[in-house]
């Protein structure tokens, strides 16, 4: 089982990490103005990785899906990510950068195993 990491922000947010159980970030959150809102966003991402589709936008003609979804995409410097949008189209989890499109996918598997259940710890830094 991953976990959630809530830190404070450099500005004084607060944001989290989605940690797999090996301790790599597989996938980041905005920064939240306060606490509450950051585990509102939590348990967001618990509930939307579970029944979000998947919309891979590197394929051309692709097929649009509704929300929640995963969208797969290519950054400007041709590098696989993902970002998981809530039923209202805000997006509350993004990965990092993957060289192979079946890196991503795996990233976006480990995101709908550990989210629904992993605890939230809060760190200090």
């Amino acid at each position: 089982m991953g976990k959630f990491e809530v830190k404070v922000t450099k500005n004084g947010g607060y944001a989290f990490n989605l940690k797999a159980r090996n301790g790599e970030i597989i996938a980041v959150s905005q920064t939240y103005k306060d606490e509450d809102n950051c585990l509102n966003g939590i348990e967001s991402v618990r509930k939307n990785a579970v029944e979000a589709k998947l919309e891979d936008q590197t394929v051309e003609n692709f097929e649009k899906v509704t929300n929640p979804k995963f969208e797969v995409y290519t950054d400007k410097t041709g590098e696989f990510r993902f970002r998981l949008k809530a039923r209202n189209g805000e997006i509350i989890a993004t990965g990092e950068g993957y060289k192979a499109k079946a890196s991503c996918l795996n990233g976006i598997d480990s995101i709908r195993r550990n989210a629904p259940d992993s605890p939230v710890v809060k760190i200090e830094e």
